[in-house]
């Protein structure tokens, strides 16, 4: 009887173990987005833009408004580009404040090339550039997605500043050319991705394309986090908190007195821009997700363990979800072929 039993405890243990083994990537796609509260801030003073660390001024009070560059203290590695991206309405149908803002930041940037994305030019370009990624482009449930996914892909492909639509510049944004990416921090973690600077095929930029379909999960039919998690500001976290060394990765913070000094959180005034508010996308679902975020890491650490329970036990109806495995080797390919030269199992790091 005693050896039955063992046999039998080592049969579920062995089943138990295939079925980790199985949903390891699920699971630790899970773990890596819900333990963000408490990754993120490891190392932080490496990557925080500070005048100890990087003799800048965080207020901007020392720099011109009309200053287009780094130079001469440091070269200039993010090019002048501007990135727009108007998905889902026509140019010239655009919100009249939306017009203005766009039109503020060109005229503090004269001379930089300037790109307004609209539908027609966003799917010639995913054709053109990033044919494997096209079908999980079609799939997105959300308009607010494909905003995001293209975000990271033309920033990858051109380098440059992408900005959102409801950002109206109140300076140039030249000071910010010395550092390879810059993106302004949120709260309560992580940074915000509506505004991003970068120079041209940023390995970190590549790292937020690549991982584009390991996280495109729809998350239990709910808007709020099937976005975030899987192209939002959220997501774009959680791969800069996996990164080995984040020093580059540089977050536009505040001072000791106003740390929130560049959060763009509603309708705001930083000393970059001022930020519009628009956040028409966020759903029924925002506030109870955002309520959590507030509540402290403790209560995350709750979530974890329940949603990784309920990932485990729906995982049937999961699989509907943009099929995360297939997507992996085609797009390790791609990169291969694209000439990266990294390692194959290197590509992408939450796997």
């Amino acid at each position: 009887m005693h050896s039955s039993s063992r046999k039998k405890f080592s049969v579920v243990l062995a089943v138990l173990f295939l079925l980790v083994l199985w949903l390891r990537t699920p699971i630790t796609v899970a773990l890596s987005i819900f333990s963000l509260p408490i990754t993120w801030n490891l190392g932080s003073s490496t990557f925080l833009i500070s005048r100890r660390l990087d003799n800048f001024d965080l207020t901007f009070t020392n720099y011109s408004a009309t200053r287009a560059t780094s130079l001469p203290e440091h070269p200039d590695v993010v090019p002048p580009i501007l990135h727009h991206i108007a998905l889902g309405h026509k140019p010239d149908a655009e919100q009249a404040d939306w017009s203005t803002a766009r039109n503020n930041c060109l005229a503090y940037h004269p001379g930089w090339e300037a790109h307004l994305w609209t539908d027609e030019k966003a799917v010639v370009f995913i054709n053109e550039k990033f044919p494997l990624l096209k079908e999980m482009w079609d799939g997105y449930k959300y308009p607010i997605q494909r905003v995001d996914a293209l975000r990271y892909l033309v920033l990858y492909e051109y380098g440059g500043v992408v900005l959102d639509m409801d950002l109206d510049c109140r300076r140039s944004l030249g000071p910010l050319r010395r550092f390879n990416f810059t993106a302004p921090a949120a709260h309560p973690v992580g940074f915000s991705n509506g505004f991003m600077m970068a120079s041209k095929r940023h390995p970190f930029v590549g790292e937020l394309v690549r991982n584009l379909p390991v996280y495109n999960w729809r998350w239990f039919g709910l808007p709020y986090p099937t976005v975030m998690f899987s192209t939002g500001c959220h997501y774009a976290s959680t791969i800069h908190a996996q990164q080995k060394n984040r020093s580059d990765l540089r977050i536009l913070s505040g001072t000791v007195r106003n740390p929130n000094l560049h959060a763009l959180n509603g309708d705001v005034e930083t000393p970059l821009f001022h930020h519009l508010g628009a956040s028409s996308w966020h759903s029924f679902d925002a506030f109870l997700i955002v309520s959590i975020g507030k509540a402290g890491s403790h209560l995350l650490w709750v979530f974890v363990g329940l949603g990784t329970f309920v990932l485990v036990g729906s995982w049937y109806s999961m699989l509907q979800l943009r099929g995360v495995h297939g997507g992996i080797s085609l797009f390790r390919r791609r990169y291969s072929e694209d000439g990266l030269k990294r390692p194959e199992e290197e590509l992408i790091k939450c796997v």
